[in-house]
Formats: structure tokens, C-alpha cells, sequence
């Protein structure tokens, strides 16, 4: 019961993202922000803290991976008022008042504090609007990132809740929600790197959230081309790391996720019979996930998983190919302003 609460917690959060996407002021703008803000952060986590550091053992590289990873709420509290047309000054000021939460209360206080920085920029005349703004929006800002914390990482926490309780099921049911969701994530703006740093995750379910991912990539490549959702220069940016598209897949959903959840699971369950295990939470993005199995894992079996992972993501690319070739999509022409209509997959 308590993994199908998790499984429908989890749809209601990616599908609220989804909404905002599409129905809030500037929402596609915002989101590309949350991803620019994932990147900068988590990715830079992962490679640094997880795999120079805590894997290879270069302090100095874990230091700076630790130091990116605990400011993603300052970072998504500057990146998204800046893609909202904020002024880089009073981005910065906003973004610093986030310092002590994480990226989504980051996203959620950086998101509204924009309309009321534009706001006073507009009304208050000029030369008095930084002190006002220092006076309004630094407060407003803590305020609204403080009230959202709670419930953002309790929200977590239940997600996180579905992973642990799977760890403990059959290898097989583990591998189905841990891949399938974890990949589902990877591709959203929660990031799936954000939350197994969250909940500490660890051993097979780790393991299985990493090789996940990593196939995921082959995936992504494979279903962006055939689908047609963007230019080149996005199905490698999707298949190197999903967040940067992260504008681009809230605005089909449907195909994305659904697709994913195929690939994950299927991978998942192999993982899953192969035994591996990763120990450095954090660690489900593509490269970097790959990497980090080799400290803990025979280096053959990982490389046979690992290709094994990459053949049924592939094969899930084109499954979910055949299934949404005649769903209507929206391109990045149209996500990023530089195209006017919907298109239909051909």
C-alpha cells in the first residue's frame, strides 16, 4: 500500500510541474531556470563530490562538489528570476536570501518574489527601488522559502519512502519502481539526482537508480530523434544529461515519462538480478552513475549490466516510438519562443 501511495504521490507531483509548464505566468521560462539551476548544482555534485572525490579520492574536487551541492536553492532562486527577466542584481540579492533551502523551496520563493521585484521596479522610482526591494523582497523571499519547505520536503521524503520500502521486495518489484521511477524523475525537474542525495540512498537500490539513468541516455537519444521533439544539438543534450531538457520534456510529458518508465523498468530489473551495488547516494545521472559502480562492483559485471541496460533502453526508445508516433507534441520551437505552432510526430 505504502509503494502505491509513493507511485501516486510522485505522478501528482510530476504532473503539477506539468501544469505549471503549461498554465503559469512565464512557466516554461521558469522551468528551463530549475533546470539550469539542477545542472549547476547537482550535476556538478555528482561528478566532483561522488566520483573525484568520495570514489577517487581527491579531496580538493570533493570539496567543490560539496560546495555546488549545497546551494542549489541559491542557484535556483538566481537562474529563475533571471529567465523571468529579473535584474541580475536583485536576482543575486534573492537568490542569497535562499541560502539555507534546498532547490524547490528555492524554485517556488524565486519564482513568485520575480512578479513583485518587476512589480517595485516599476512603481517605486529610481533610486529608491533597491532600498525598497532590500526592505520588501529579501524578507518576502525568506518567508515564502521558509513556509515551502516544510511541505516540499515532506513530499520528498514519502516519494523517497516508495525507493526504500521497494529495496526490501522481491528483486524484480524493485527493479520495476526503483528504475522505473528513478529514470521517470531523472527526466523531471526534481531531479533524480536531487532526490537520492535527499533520502541518503544507497546499496542495490543506488545501483539500480544509476545504470538506470545510464541506459536512460540511450533512450532519450533514441526516442528525441525518432519523435522529432527538437534539433541535434537537443537529443545529445538529453542523452548527456535530461535536464537540460527539462523545459522541453514537462511539455510532453506523457510520451517522455511513459517511455522512460518502460526503459528504467526493464533495466531495473536487470540490475537488480546482476546483485550491484552503489554505496555514493546522489549518483543516478548518466555518466557519473556509470562511473561510480566501478568502486564497488566487478568491473566486468558492471560493463555487462551496463550493456545490457543500454540494448533495452534502446529497444524501449523505439517501443515508445511505435506508441506515440501519432501523439501530438510540442517541439522546442514552441517551448522556447522561437516557433508558432504544435506539430504531430510523423
Amino acid at each position: 500500500m505504502d509503494i502505491l501511495t509513493g507511485t501516486a504521490l510522485l505522478l501528482v507531483v510530476l504532473a503539477l510541474f506539468t501544469l505549471f509548464s503549461y498554465k503559469a505566468p512565464l512557466g516554461m521560462k521558469a522551468m528551463g531556470g530549475l533546470a539550469n539551476a539542477a545542472c549547476a548544482s547537482f550535476l556538478v555534485e555528482a561528478f566532483h563530490y561522488s566520483f573525484f572525490g568520495q570514489v577517487a579520492g581527491i579531496k580538493f574536487l570533493e570539496n567543490v562538489g560539496a560546495a555546488n551541492g549545497s546551494v542549489g536553492g541559491v542557484a535556483s532562486a538566481i537562474l529563475v528570476p533571471l529567465a523571468l527577466g529579473v535584474s541580475p542584481v536583485y536576482a543575486v540579492l534573492v537568490g542569497l536570501t535562499c541560502l539555507n533551502f534546498k532547490i524547490l523551496p528555492g524554485f517556488i520563493a524565486g519564482y513568485l518574489i520575480s512578479f513583485v521585484v518587476k512589480f517595485l521596479e516599476k512603481k517605486v522610482p529610481a533610486g529608491l527601488d533597491l532600498i525598497v526591494i532590500i526592505v520588501v523582497a529579501a524578507p518576502l523571499t525568506y518567508f515564502i522559502g521558509d513556509v515551502a519547505s516544510p511541505l516540499v520536503n515532506g513530499t520528498l521524503a514519502t516519494i523517497g519512502s516508495v525507493l526504500t520500502s521497494a529495496s526490501s521486495a522481491s528483486p524484480i518489484l524493485m527493479g520495476v519502481i526503483l528504475g522505473g521511477l528513478i529514470t521517470v524523475v531523472a527526466t523531471a525537474p526534481l531531479s533524480s539526482m536531487a532526490l537520492t542525495a535527499m533520502i541518503g540512498l544507497t546499496g542495490a537500490p543506488m545501483a539500480i537508480g544509476a545504470l538506470s539513468v545510464f541506459g536512460s541516455s540511450f533512450m532519450n537519444f533514441v526516442f528525441f530523434s525518432k519523435m522529432k521533439f527538437g534539433s541535434k544539438k537537443d537529443n545529445i543534450a538529453v542523452a548527456i544529461e535530461p535536464l537540460t531538457q527539462a523545459d522541453l520534456i514537462s511539455a510532453n510529458p506523457i510520451p517522455v515519462y511513459v517511455t522512460n518508465f518502460i526503459g528504467g523498468a526493464a533495466s531495473g530489473v536487470l540490475i537488480a538480478m546482476m546483485g550491484l551495488v552503489n554505496n555514493s547516494p546522489g549518483t543516478a545521472t548518466p555518466i557519473a552513475g556509470f562511473a561510480v559502480m566501478f568502486a564497488y562492483n566487478p568491473a566486468v559485471k558492471v560493463l555487462i549490466t551496463a550493456a545490457g541496460c543500454a540494448l533495452l533502453s534502446i529497444l524501449a526508445g523505439f517501443i515508445g516510438y511505435q506508441i506515440f508516433k501519432n501523439y501530438k507534441i510540442t517541439t522546442a520551437d514552441v517551448v522556447r519562443g522561437t516557433g508558432n505552432n504544435d506539430i504531430d510526430a510523423a
